[in-house]
């Protein structure tokens, strides 16, 4: 499972994670939506990067934590997942979380979009919520949050 998940870094630092027991949790999670976990690829950018994504396949002029590129088929989650460690920086100051556990937050966010989960309609942002914080419980079990 540990070589179905990429992680890699544009322009920062790979943080400091421990990939094998995300793969583990990464994959408990898509298992319990009833998906498969298949490749799947993290990058690691900064706040320049994203925006340059945003611009460049969305059309999106502002920045954000994470791009998510699915290429899931059927039951079987796929997608490259950009992730900027500048702004997961800054949003776990703005919510009082610590930075581990903004960014296990967002590593698992976009795993549950891979998995159908949105959260841009009424209501959705409260869904997602609820599966990243399910999710996040389970983590301790498979790794160190911080």
């Amino acid at each position: 499972m540990d070589d179905l998940i990429q992680w890699n870094t544009d322009g920062v630092e790979m943080p400091a994670l421990d990939t094998t027991g995300l793969a583990t949790w990464l994959d408990g999670v898509a298992r319990s939506h009833g998906c498969i976990l298949g490749p799947l690829t993290y990058v690691f950018c900064n706040d320049e990067k994203i925006l340059e994504v945003n611009r460049r396949f969305l059309n999106h002029d502002y920045y954000t934590d994470i791009i998510t590129f699915d290429y899931t088929h059927g039951r079987r989650v796929s997608g490259d997942m950009f992730i900027s460690l500048d702004t997961v920086r800054s949003n776990a100051g703005l919510v009082g979380a610590t930075y581990g556990r903004e960014l296990h937050r967002v590593i698992v966010h976009g795993l549950l979009h891979l998995c159908g989960i949105n959260d841009k309609g009424p209501g959705e942002r409260e869904v997602m919520e609820r599966h990243e914080d399910e999710a996040l419980a389970a983590l301790g079990a498979h790794c160190n949050e911080d």
